[in-house]
């Protein structure tokens, strides 16, 4: 009995998931038409059945997520657009708002979102029990972590492997909503911890201004598969439903090539779709949008930790390509490259902060920028643009095929032409024809070869062949073309047929929730969330941070990342000349926020304190 593992790639669109399968996705997660935690990367009807029925053919799963809170007048419609899904096909539905467990759902695999916040064995062991096929994990956990939540549990564990990072515990962020009006766990977060801020001690002393203090470098668990399969992960997840084209390409194909490194060293794992993706170039994550890696808290939080915020841009940074070595007039020099006409670069100036640039030309070992400002012997340069590798991108770049036996017999006036594909499907056509005697046998043995194996443009590649008899009639390249078509469309419709789709019933039960009492990180919104709270024994005393008309004092960000560990400010592990006064604070231009910390659990907390004046 083999695992299979599963490689998921997001879907802006129906083209974007259709790429990341053609680039070796098993499955893919797109944007109900309303109500995704991307509010603006949600799909029409037409897009999701477009996308399942190509994903079926390959065996890969597509799963819908309906994340966000949902109001009580909002919850009708959501379960109109459930069972709209589940009519396409849809293999699984990611899901936040528990409210809709109490509704009228069809039999489709539920998937726990990470807004859930999945961060603990008894949550985890809750959501199983009440009936979910999958719990996508917290990104925070680190292998032991996931590992002892494998140990005590059974159901199927999904972990983010690539992409941007909330720096908040995903579900338990209410900054936005306290900063903006906008509400990330609605769908329409505003990215505050992307804007800039200043660091003030406790007698408003400035320790860092103007500086991005909650953006997060990118994850990248690529070299960590291994480990994390161990772990009991099974599902791979790249995160960015709002990435392009160009990005789900290079990040899919790059993480399929590294998790079936991974399967060809190992006979219990195994892919879990089918065909095998073919590229037109070398994936390589570096080359397309990132704003420098970490990998964050998968090794734990104790002892030496890395940086893994980017105070100084939340813009992406690109590939590091070298340091310039030489300037003349209008050009710098640098050791050697690859960089072209229109490549977008950029670098940081003596103050830190970012700076870019466009290559105009390169002649020789002399490179033209559209601006030379800031440029020094010494300046380190990264490629945020790679105008070579966007336009392989931007071409078909990859095909995958589905591996078929083809079995051709050639008997009085009848040709039979038997296909199977590698997952035991099977089809088979007939055709009467009236043979000539072949002038040349060994040279119509070798046109039947041809034709039958030339599977053009189909999702087909021919496995093996077998000719019977050997010296077979001739035969006209018409007649050998149409009966290999009308086997591999036959069998295309079989492979739908059978399409090993799951349904599994939901059934409300009462096991008791971990918690008690539950204030507004519950994210409870609607009525039918709190009946659900309370039928589990949990008592809601506060509705979710939307609903609460007084939100001063109030905790908006929980988080693992802590600024003092970041500046070097740390008491635990750092020697500081003098102690910081307390409380810390940030602030922006409408709002300051106190940090608290709880350097036993390493957890900061942010406060949200007063409007700026």
């Amino acid at each position: 009995m083999t695992t299979p593992l599963e490689l998921l790639a997001p879907a802006g669109n129906a083209d974007i998931g259709i790429a990341a399968i053609d680039h070796g996705a098993d499955a893919v997660y797109i944007g109900a038409p309303k109500f995704s935690a991307r509010a603006d990367a949600g799909t029409s009807v037409a897009d999701i059945a477009r996308l399942i029925q190509y994903a079926h053919l390959y065996y890969a799963r597509v799963y819908v997520a309906l994340n966000t809170i949902l109001t009580d007048r909002e919850l009708p419609e959501a379960l109109e657009i459930i069972h709209e899904v589940f009519r396409l096909g849809t293999d699984g539905l990611i899901i936040q708002d528990v409210g809709l467990l109490e509704l009228d759902l069809p039999p489709i695999p539920l998937v726990a979102s990470t807004q859930m916040h999945n961060s603990t064995l008894e949550k985890v062991q809750f959501l199983e029990a009440v009936g979910f096929k999958r719990v996508i994990l917290a990104r925070e956990l680190s292998l032991e972590e996931i590992a002892a939540i494998r140990k005590k549990t059974r159901v199927e564990l999904e972990a983010f492997v690539y992409g941007a990072l909330c720096v908040s515990y995903s579900g338990q962020c209410s900054m936005s909503q306290a900063a903006t009006g906008r509400s990330g766990n609605r769908g329409v977060c505003a990215q505050p911890c992307r804007f800039p801020y200043t660091l003030a001690d406790g007698d408003g002393n400035i320790i860092r201004q103007g500086k991005y203090l909650l953006s997060l470098k990118d994850m990248n668990l690529i070299n960590t598969i291994p480990d994390l399969i161990a772990a009991g992960v099974t599902s791979f997840k790249i995160e960015g439903r709002y990435k392009g084209i160009d990005y789900v390409k290079n990040v899919t194909a790059a993480f399929r090539q590294a998790i079936d490194r991974f399967i060809g060293s190992r006979a219990e794992y195994c892919r879990s779709s089918s065909g095998v993706s073919e590229f037109a170039f070398s994936p390589d994550p570096v080359r397309t949008f990132n704003r420098g890696y970490t990998q964050y808290f998968i090794s734990g939080i104790s002892g030496k930790r890395e940086k893994i915020a980017s105070v100084d841009t939340q813009k992406s940074i690109g590939q590091y390509v070298g340091e310039i070595t030489g300037t003349g007039k209008g050009f710098f020099r640098m050791g050697s490259n690859d960089l072209q006409s229109g490549d977008g670069m950029c670098f940081f100036t003596e103050h830190n902060n970012l700076a870019g640039f466009r290559i105009e030309r390169v002649d020789k070992e002399k490179i033209y920028p559209n601006n030379m400002t800031g440029l020094t012997i010494g300046t380190l340069l990264y490629r945020n643009h790679d105008t070579a590798f966007s336009r392989i991108l931007k071409k078909p770049s990859a095909r995958r095929r589905i591996a078929v036996e083809m079995d051709f017999t050639q008997e009085n006036t009848l040709i039979r032409l038997a296909v199977r594909d590698e997952d035991g499907n099977q089809a088979e056509t007939t055709r009467e024809v009236q043979f000539e005697p072949p002038r040349d046998p060994s040279r119509a043995l070798e046109q039947i070869e041809t034709h039958l194996s030339s599977t053009g443009n189909s999702p087909y590649r021919p496995a093996g062949l077998t000719i019977r008899p050997q010296q077979p009639g001739f035969l006209p390249v018409s007649t050998l073309n149409g009966i290999r078509r009308d086997a591999l469309e036959l069998l295309t419709g079989i492979r739908l047929n059978k399409y090993p789709r799951e349904t599994i019933s939901f059934t409300p039960n009462d096991t008791p929730y971990p918690e008690k009492r539950l204030d507004f990180h519950a994210n409870v919104l609607n009525e039918y969330a709190r009946r659900f709270y309370e039928r589990h024994g949990a008592e809601i005393i506060e509705p979710a941070f939307e609903a609460l008309s007084d939100t001063a004092g109030k905790t908006v960000m929980t988080t693992r990342y802590c600024i003092r560990h970041q500046l070097d400010l740390c008491p635990k592990y750092n020697r500081l000349s003098r102690p910081l006064k307390e409380p810390l604070r940030i602030s922006d231009r409408d709002h300051t926020y106190r940090l608290e910390f709880d350097c036993r659990q390493c957890r900061m907390f942010v406060i949200l304190e007063k409007k700026t004046p």
